[in-house]
């Protein structure tokens, strides 16, 4: 793993440990209720839809590309695969592990076995804080987009369908 010695750690401290080694004083949250869905993650949290990061995993070509998309947009794969400079398709559950380590309902936008190309939706700059998946569909932690930004390497453009 990227973090050293953090493989046996579990998906939410593998999380912690990565927001650690970035700089990021934010602490992973537990939640009873799924957060695995944006409207479920909002529920739980006492947020809005919007303020929800979707992690999206995608191939273009061979290789795994992350869309950070505000809860509330669908994300527009023309306007990734203008990004990318290829067509992007949705990565199976299986492409999703291998990529992040982690499974879909919980993949947060950091502590992969490797970097991954990532792309930030800019509807998600209109908020103070936002929340992200944290390794599992119970975990989250708020972030600053900025620092979302900082911590992810992300591109930030234009995703959502119009």
């Amino acid at each position: 793993m990227v973090e050293g010695s953090t493989e046996n750690l579990s998906p939410p401290s593998r999380v912690q440990a990565a927001l650690r080694a970035r700089g990021v004083t934010a602490e992973v949250r537990q939640f009873p209720d799924s957060t695995r869905t944006a409207a479920e993650a909002a529920a739980a949290i006492g947020t809005t839809v919007g303020q929800i990061v979707k992690s999206l995993v995608f191939l273009s070509g061979t290789e795994p590309v992350l869309a950070l998309v505000s809860g509330a947009n669908r994300l527009a794969l023309p306007h990734l695969s203008r990004m990318t400079g290829s067509a992007v398709g949705k990565a199976d559950a299986d492409a999703v592990r291998r990529a992040t380590g982690y499974a879909i309902g919980g993949v947060p936008p950091v502590g992969f076995p490797a970097p991954i190309s990532t792309y930030l939706d800019r509807d998600l700059l209109q908020y103070e804080t936002v929340w992200a998946a944290a390794g599992t569909p119970h975990h989250v932690f708020p972030i600053a987009p900025a620092d979302l930004i900082r911590i992810t390497g992300a591109t930030v453009a234009d995703l959502k369908e119009r």
